[in-house]
């Protein structure tokens, strides 16, 4: 009984970071997708299709973790402190890792959007990167921090 009551929190603990790095890497992935797509569709280089990657990765992952927190009714100034503290580091993370991997996969950022081999790369970029944010999204919730504290505001507006 004793050793149920210690696994718990431990198993929700893991839970609420699953959750919210899959919920960082989705605004993550759609941001990291555009970016891709219409970097090499216009012919982009390699760096500028980066950048434009990176920059729409940030403004989605931010995008998706204000919207529930304006429509719980909260300011905007209150609202952009909590997710850059909440997805930051996450998303960083995720940036660094996915773009290595594409840059360091031979041909992968020259394939075009019509490729195979384009889609798979990103697909296992993304997926690789997420799996480098798990630990530090895990470690951020531990400590109150991070998605820890956007999941407060969502249950006080649950309540």
């Amino acid at each position: 009984m004793e050793h149920a009551q210690h696994d718990r929190p431990a198993a929700s603990l893991n839970q609420l970071a699953f959750s919210a790095t899959v919920h960082c890497l989705t605004g993550c992935a759609i941001g990291e997708v555009l970016g891709m797509v219409i970097g090499t569709a216009l012919g982009f280089s390699n760096l500028g299709t980066v950048v434009l990657s990176v920059a729409l990765a940030f403004l989605f992952g931010y995008g998706l973790t204000s919207l529930p927190l304006l429509r719980s009714g909260l300011v905007l100034s209150a609202v952009i402190p909590l997710a850059l503290a909440s997805d930051t580091i996450s998303i960083t993370i995720m940036e660094v890792v996915d773009n290595a991997i594409m840059v360091g996969i031979p041909g992968a950022m020259d394939a075009g959007a019509d490729s195979l081999g384009f889609w798979a790369s990103l697909a296992a970029s993304l997926l690789i990167a997420g799996a480098f944010a798990y630990p530090a999204n895990r470690w951020l919730i531990a400590r109150g921090k991070g998605h820890a504290v956007v999941h407060h505001h969502h249950e006080r507006a649950a309540a």
